[in-house]
C-alpha cells in the first residue's frame, strides 16, 4: 500500500511515518509530565518531504489537542487541580492562542527565538539553583490578584503557543510554580487544562485555512493520547521530585533546539553576509 498517496503526501515512506508516530508518542509523554512535547513532534513532522511549515504546525496542534485532553482528564480525576484557577486561565489562553496563530501567518517565529532562548536559560538556572521551588504549594497571591496574575500569564503564553508553539507547557508549568506558587504536580495538572485550550484556539484558525492534514493528524493523535495517558499516570504516581527532574531535562533540550535555530536563522546568515 502506498502510504504517501493515502495520506496526501506523495513522498512519505513507511519508515518516516513510523518515526513520526514514535515522536508523537514521546511528545505526548513529555507534554503530560512537564510540557514541551512540541520539541519532538513538530520537528518530526517537518522531516516529511513536501510538508509545508503551516501544515506541520496545524497537524501538530490536531494531535496535541487530543493528547492534552487525555492528560487533562487524567490529572483532574487523580490530582484534583483547582479548576477555579485553571478554567478562566484556559479561556483567556485560548483567546491569546487564536491571536498568536493569526500573527504566525505574517510574522516569522525566528524574530522571537533569541528572546525565548534567554528566557529558557533563566528558567533553567532559576529552577536548578532553587531546589525547594515547587516542592509544596505556597500561593503568592490570593483572591482577585491571584486570578488577574493567572489570566495575564494565560494570555501571554497562549499567544506564544499560537504563534510559535514548542515549550508552551514548560512555560505554563514554571509560571504556575514561580509566579503563582503551586507545587510541580499541581502546576502540571493545571498546565494541561490551559494547554488544551491553547491548542484548540490555534486550531480554530488553522482549520478554516485548510492547513490540517486530517488523516495523518488522526494517526498521530492516537500515539499522542497513549503517551499522554502514560505520562500523566507516571507524574501523578511519582510526584513533584520526578516532575522537577524531567522539567529541567526538557528545558535544557528546548534551549539546545532553539539555540541551534537561532544560530541557523539569525547568526550564521549575519556572519555569512560580512
Amino acid at each position: 500500500m502506498d502510504i504517501g498517496a493515502l495520506l496526501g503526501l506523495e513522498q512519505l515512506t513507511w519508515g518516516t511515518l513510523i518515526l513520526v508516530i514514535v515522536a508523537a508518542f514521546a511528545a505526548g509523554w513529555i507534554d503530560a509530565v512537564v510540557g514541551g512535547g512540541g520539541l519532538l513532534q513538530l520537528p518530526a513532522l517537518l522531516l516529511i518531504p513536501g510538508m509545508a511549515p503551516v501544515q506541520a504546525l496545524a497537524t501538530n496542534k490536531l494531535a496535541s489537542v487530543f493528547g492534552t485532553a487525555t492528560s487533562s482528564i487524567t490529572y483532574y480525576r487523580r490530582a484534583k487541580p483547582d479548576i477555579r484557577t485553571a478554567i478562566p486561565m484556559a479561556v483567556i489562553a485560548l483567546i491569546g492562542s487564536f491571536g498568536g496563530a493569526a500573527v504566525a501567518t505574517v510574522l516569522p517565529s525566528s524574530a522571537f527565538k533569541p528572546i525565548i532562548v534567554v528566557a529558557l536559560l533563566a528558567v533553567a538556572l532559576f529552577t536548578a539553583f532553587k531546589p525547594q521551588l515547587g516542592a509544596a504549594t505556597q500561593l503568592r497571591f490570593h483572591g482577585h490578584k491571584h486570578h488577574v496574575a493567572a489570566g495575564a500569564a494565560g494570555l501571554g503564553i497562549g499567544f506564544y503557543d499560537g504563534m510559535i508553539g514548542p515549550g508552551t507547557g514548560t512555560f505554563l508549568v514554571i509560571t504556575l510554580v514561580a509566579l503563582l506558587g503551586y507545587d510541580f504536580l499541581q502546576a502540571s495538572a493545571k498546565a494541561k487544562i490551559v494547554n488544551f485550550a491553547t491548542n484548540a484556539g490555534a486550531l480554530l484558525l488553522f482549520i478554516p485555512h485548510g492547513s490540517v492534514l486530517w488523516l495523518l493528524g488522526g494517526i498521530l493523535a492516537v500515539a499522542n493520547v497513549a503517551g499522554s495517558y502514560l505520562g500523566s499516570r507516571m507524574a501523578i504516581s511519582r510526584g513533584t521530585t520526578f516532575i522537577r527532574v524531567v522539567f529541567l531535562v526538557v528545558v535544557i533540550g528546548l534551549i539546545a533546539k532553539l539555540g541551534v535555530d537561532v544560530w541557523n536563522e539569525n547568526i550564521a546568515p549575519a556572519l555569512a553576509g560580512r
